[in-house]
């Protein structure tokens, strides 16, 4: 794509009809038509979305952000909204008006039929890591009691309805809607007409419950080769289909969450599309708490600035004193994070965690201040400033791997999301200890160092 296209598709969308609107973006490319819709204004997006039909329009925006198309269901006309909820995925509807403002929400659901609207707000308020919140209610289902030719007729009188269904299993439920089994579409085709599913369904079918979380639904699809699984409530009553791309698509997504959280952005996805205001509140409200903590670092310096000033050389090593004992916590991080994802480890399990990562920090931590004492001992011609930097630095690393496993399950235990054990947080704390550990020996030894210098 052209890096001006998007212009091109701004003046599309200003001067042209639909037809021609409707070529032009067929003409380009998936992730360049992403691309180009994403940076039109706000009000040439709602004038591309009520200009297409609503079909084409769902299909235009289903690759966009979640959070971009939900800025775009807050300027459209509720009536427009609406339309286009409907043809979007089920599951990518509820999530995007789960994610507007409560009384736009109702607005919008306010356009649509009664049935559609409870249906909505039913999947709009399941979280979005369950089963509930992931599936499609798009599906092929049929009573007990039909015959194989009552399902073959119904699917080819309604094959154009049928279209945009993900079909490749069919649903057999009781006069209750409770799943009692499946068809394959191969057996369905290949029965006479008069004989009843009841007696070709795969009775006993495996299935999930709609609450069941996102590490589960891994593990449920880990250890199976189908594409989809159906999803029931309490009461074994069919409610939808969970596919596998769904579940992987939602690990990819919380993963990005995690992410942000870890580079100190919280409050949700950012888009440089989002307003300037926005993006710097979200950014601020973390930098703002973190620089309280650089001030306490900046103040272990300041209170040791006789050291430095007398022993200039130690200045030289604070920087890798601070790289290696923050890679070293961001390791111990990233492990407890992975073992409370797979369900390895407990949130109370926080003094076990640490005894492990105690052990591991001490080998990594002698061996880290062997290295780098020895190479401040051949910069500085002292042994004494080899044994302050890399005692400072084994004791530095043994207590970031114990902080960085330990405090993600603590933050687990009292509700708040782990992610945020790592990044700014953990490398300013272990800066501040480093810091700390280097400037105290130096001032116990400081007659030593001043004397081999």
């Amino acid at each position: 794509m052209q890096e001006e296209s998007w212009r091109d598709l701004a003046t599309v969308v200003e001067e042209g009809t639909p037809e021609a609107l409707l070529e032009y973006l067929e003409s380009l490319e998936l992730d360049d038509r992403t691309l180009a819709v994403s940076r039109l204004s706000d009000e040439a997006r709602q004038k591309l979305l009520v200009t297409l039909d609503p079909d084409d329009a769902a299909e235009i925006i289903s690759s966009l952000p979640e959070s971009q198309v939900a800025e775009a269901f807050e300027s459209l006309p509720a009536a427009d909204a609406a339309r286009i909820a409907l043809e979007l995925p089920s599951n990518h509807a509820a999530d995007v008006v789960s994610d507007l403002e409560p009384e736009r929400a109702a607005e919008i659901l306010g356009e649509m039929d009664a049935a559609e609207a409870v249906e909505m707000r039913a999947l709009a308020a399941y979280d979005d890591d369950v089963a509930g919140g992931l599936m499609l209610t798009e599906l092929l289902e049929y009573g007990v009691d039909l015959h194989v030719g009552d399902v073959v007729a119904d699917l080819q009188g309604n094959a154009e309805r049928y279209e945009g269904y993900d079909v490749q299993y069919v649903y057999v439920v009781d006069s209750a809607g409770r799943l009692v089994g499946v068809l394959y579409l191969r057996d369905l085709l290949l029965t006479p007409p008069w004989r009843p599913i009841g007696e070709i369904m795969l009775q006993d079918p495996l299935y999930i419950e709609d609450t069941m979380g996102l590490e589960d639904l891994r593990g449920v699809f880990d250890s199976i080769t189908f594409n989809a699984v159906p999803v029931v409530d309490a009461s074994k009553r069919l409610m939808g289909v969970v596919r596998r791309s769904a579940v992987q698509e939602r690990l990819a997504e919380r993963s990005d969450q995690d992410y942000l959280l870890t580079q100190g952005i919280v409050g949700g996805e950012e888009l440089r599309t989002m307003p300037t205001l926005l993006r710097s509140r979200r950014r601020l409200s973390w930098l703002s708490a973190n620089i309280l903590l650089n001030f306490v670092s900046a103040s272990v310096i300041a209170a040791n600035e006789e050291v430095l000033q007398q022993v200039i050389a130690i200045a030289v090593f604070l920087p890798i004193l601070s790289d290696m004992s923050g890679c070293s916590g961001n390791q111990a991080v990233a492990v407890s994070m992975r073992e409370l994802s797979l369900g390895l480890v407990l949130p109370k399990e926080a003094l076990r965690v640490a005894l492990k990562e105690f052990a591991v920090g001490a080998i990594n931590g002698l061996v880290l201040g062997l290295i780098v004492g020895c190479a401040a001992w051949a910069y500085s011609g002292t042994p004494w400033l080899g044994l302050v930097v890399g005692v400072a630095l084994m004791f530095n690393t043994m207590l970031a791997v114990v902080v960085g496993g330990t405090l993600p399950l603590i933050m687990k235990r009292f509700g708040v999301d782990p992610a945020l054990a790592s990044g700014p947080l953990l490398t300013t704390t272990t800066d501040i200890c480093g810091f700390f550990f280097v400037l105290t020996l130096a001032n116990k030894l400081l007659p030593q160092l001043i004397g081999a210098g």
